[in-house]
């Protein structure tokens, strides 16, 4: 049992007791997490808070690996490339003129492609006027 009302030493403090409220209530404001997520990791991880916080650790850390674009991995830059259909040179290009962010190279890239249709319309629009007058 991870909560054991008689001892209140340093081994009752690093256990999670999710059949108390108010250390569900503790733990989650400590990890900045709601009490579902903080049952979940206990229930994959264990009662001791020093797992706990690592799994919190490693999912943030994850999340925010996921959201970044490292250029110097090949395999990153393939996926990326693949993933907002330019070259390679065009994704260094841009993750160089923006960042790593992959949110702001995908807006780079939308804003990219919004310009250069404007652009076809502009040349369309020439060529029917040029018609028209011959």
């Amino acid at each position: 049992m991870a909560d054991d009302k008689k001892k209140r030493g340093a081994q009752d403090r690093a256990l999670i007791a999710l059949s108390e409220s108010y250390e569900v209530a503790y733990w989650s404001k400590k990890f900045k997490v709601t009490p579902a997520k903080l049952k979940a990791a206990v229930k994959k991880v264990g009662h001791s808070a020093k797992k706990v916080e690592a799994h919190f650790k490693e999912q943030r850390h994850m999340a925010a690996d996921r959201a970044r674009i490292a250029i110097s991995e090949p395999y990153e830059v393939r996926y990326w490339s693949k993933k907002f259909k330019v070259t390679p040179a065009r994704l260094k290009a841009a993750v160089a003129e923006v960042g790593h962010s992959s949110k702001k190279v995908a807006a780079h890239f939308a804003a990219k492609k919004k310009t250069a249709k404007k652009k076809t319309a502009k040349k369309a629009a020439k060529k029917t006027v040029k018609r028209t007058k011959s």
